[in-house]
């Protein structure tokens, strides 16, 4: 078995792994660059107009011919572990016929995805695994384990084949709401495997243990019992832990929790793989509001129905202006204009909870700007979706590695320092390792 990383040796997003047999070939993640080779910000825009072999050329996209021409040697296939674009981004960009491995609700978050930002990502010839239930791709047999992260439906997957081992850690945690998730893995994942690559998003930045989901609950709990008008919210549609965080929050403090259209759907379509709060008759407390801008995209593409099933649940820009104080609202900058309409928003509160790496980014400064020229008081509350130093040593103590390599990290050189009692190999982009 040989692996070999084409991205994600060295930097933080855009992910790809590449895995081949005599009789298996997969490409595990295909993700979205963040960074530029000099660590600049990536600008996804600049390679809407490039060809295939432009972006192959630049090293945007892995030279792996199995992703562009159906190829009948090997059995061949698309891996992913998650529906964050750093992982699964460059996935319109392969063939049509590939066939591609990934849960079906991480299948339902990248069609919600292409829907509602004009993506499109090709996967039309899928299997869905599930946790704990190995699949074969040629001779490489592979096992997916759920994992805490903040994408819902996030998976890390041990690879053997021929009586060789490679586990890849995906993006994991322990400190959101799957964190039993996590403590089964560590009793019950395989030993002394050959090679574990694993991510470590956090390594170098300020260490110490990262606020668990609850604790964020609680503190959302507090904004809303203090403040005397309405709270913006600023968090990602898809970080389901946090709504979730979010809405107990709102019930416990007697609060209208109200989200856009979309995010109405991203709760709705996955309510069917676990038990989430989504617009409805059972609960009552959330509400939904119509941004125009998206509701004209949304109608454009001919699904009225994405609007239409949540009409029942709508609130008004009356409503909020006639009870601000009971209304926590959750935004993003794309929302500025319709929130220019709302009446009595001043002297609320706007909860930035997100990586405070998008504070630097310039359609987020304005919104912070404008809606702080408003009259509302500016809070960060966030935890990392990504491990702590803890929570890595916890991973490394469970598996056992022979061999360990860093991944998804600018700080590779420190993991030796971190896992003295562990052969760690740096492993640059492009570098074939036999196992």
């Amino acid at each position: 078995m040989h692996f070999k990383i084409h991205r994600g040796a060295n930097e933080i997003g855009g992910t790809c792994i590449e895995i081949w047999t005599e009789t298996g070939h997969v490409v595990l993640d295909i993700g979205m660059p963040l960074v530029n080779p000099d660590k600049s910000k990536f600008d996804s825009s600049s390679i809407s107009n490039l060809s295939k072999e432009q972006l192959i050329a630049t090293g945007v996209l892995p030279d792996i011919p199995g992703l562009f021409i159906a190829k009948g040697e090997k059995e061949f296939g698309v891996v992913l572990s998650h529906a964050h674009q750093d992982h699964f981004g460059l996935a319109g960009f392969i063939h049509r016929d590939c066939k591609f491995y990934l849960g079906a609700a991480t299948h339902k978050l990248i069609d919600l995805t292409g829907t509602f930002s004009h993506g499109s990502w090709n996967i039309n010839h899928f299997h869905h695994f599930k946790s704990g239930e190995p699949f074969m791709i040629g001779d490489l047999e592979f096992t997916p384990y759920l994992m805490d992260h903040s994408a819902f439906d996030a998976y890390a997957f041990l690879v053997k084949s021929n009586g060789r081992t490679l586990f890849y850690s995906g993006d994991f945690r322990h400190h959101g709401r799957k964190a039993k998730v996590f403590d089964w893995f560590t009793h019950h994942i395989e030993q002394n495997i050959d090679y574990l690559l694993m991510e470590g998003t956090t390594i170098g930045r300020p260490t110490g243990k990262f606020k668990s989901e609850e604790e964020i609950e609680s503190e959302f709990e507090n904004h809303f019992r203090e403040n005397k008008g309405i709270t913006f919210i600023y968090t990602s549609g898809q970080n389901i832990d946090r709504i979730v965080s979010v809405y107990k929050a709102c019930k416990r403090a007697q609060k209208i929790l109200a989200v856009d259209f979309y995010i109405a759907n991203v709760l709705k379509e996955l309510s069917i793989f676990n038990s989430l709060p989504f617009p409805s008759s059972t609960f009552p407390e959330i509400r939904v509001f119509f941004p125009f801008r998206l509701a004209k995209m949304i109608l454009g593409q001919g699904k009225p129905m994405l609007l239409y099933r949540f009409s029942k649940y709508k609130i008004t820009k009356n409503e909020i202006r006639s009870n601000p104080e009971k209304i926590v609202m959750i935004v993003r900058p794309s929302m500025q204009k319709d929130i220019h309409y709302l009446k009595n928003i001043e002297g609320g509160r706007f909860i930035y909870s997100m990586w405070e790496g998008y504070l630097q980014e310039d359609k987020t400064r304005v919104f912070v700007d404008y809606l702080a020229s408003r009259g509302l008081s500016i809070h960060n509350l966030h935890t990392s979706g990504h491990a702590d130093e803890e929570t890595l040593k916890r991973m490394v103590d469970a598996i056992r590695p022979k061999s360990l390599v860093p991944i998804h990290t600018f700080n590779g050189a420190a993991y030796q320092k971190i896992f003295p009692d562990v052969n760690v190999r740096l492993v640059k982009n492009g570098e074939v390792v036999e196992i």
